[in-house]
């Protein structure tokens, strides 16, 4: 816990599939400023923006729906069957979000509880901005489960996507928590509770306030 009248910084992250915008929308509830990157990376490629430029620049047209939005599922089977393709779409997006998140940060300076939510906090380094760290996991048949379910992807898929991130088991070693969402929301919700207290103690700086018992449910 940093000293009082500072916030408290706390990234977030989780592979594919772990339910880490599950756990984010507790935090959120709970009283957390949350800054969203993937949040952050679909405003970057709106519309008109220079970033969407530089992807139909680089990857063509095709990667655009009729109404100039990007195809985000077009783009994915591109990218994530190209490394080289994915690291150059990485070097057009990411440089703004990261821009944005810091942004962000410094506008909720003050406020007890910032959550950094960035799927890549520990490879793109931002985990140094943090006073502390928490990673969500999930047994790898549930989210192969989860994702077929919600999302349409194949194992495959899955594993395409999983090998662009750090391993699930590397980032719980490097995180200072471990959140386990295979289980019921209500066992989710338990342990960011657990994470509030082990951050602030039984007694929460306000507005922030310990997540109710049976009021969450997983998307999907």
């Amino acid at each position: 816990m940093t000293k009082s009248g500072k916030s408290t910084i706390l990234g977030l992250t989780g592979s594919l599939g772990s339910g880490k915008s599950f756990v984010s929308s507790l935090l959120s509830q709970s009283g957390a400023k949350v800054i969203c990157a993937d949040k952050l990376a679909r405003e970057a490629v709106s519309p008109g923006s220079p970033a969407l430029n530089d992807i139909r620049n680089l990857f063509g047209g095709d990667v655009l729906r009729p109404d100039g939005a990007l195809d985000r599922e077009k783009l994915a089977k591109v990218v994530f069957a190209d490394p080289a393709s994915r690291r150059a779409l990485e070097r057009i997006i990411h440089p703004r979000v990261r821009e944005k998140e810091l942004e962000l940060l410094g506008k909720y300076e003050g406020h007890p509880l910032i959550v950094l939510d960035v799927p890549l906090l520990f490879e793109a380094g931002m985990d140094r901005h943090c006073d502390h760290t928490a990673v969500v996991v999930i047994d790898e048949e549930e989210r192969y489960r989860r994702l077929g379910s919600q999302r349409g992807l194949n194992r495959e898929q899955v594993d395409e996507r999983l090998g662009a991130q750090m391993p699930q088991k590397e980032k719980a070693a490097r995180a200072d928590s471990v959140i386990d969402n295979s289980g019921t929301p209500r066992e989710t919700a338990a342990q960011v509770s657990a994470l509030l207290t082990r951050l602030f103690g039984e007694n929460l700086p306000p507005p922030l306030r310990f997540p109710g018992p049976g009021e969450h449910h997983h998307p999907g």
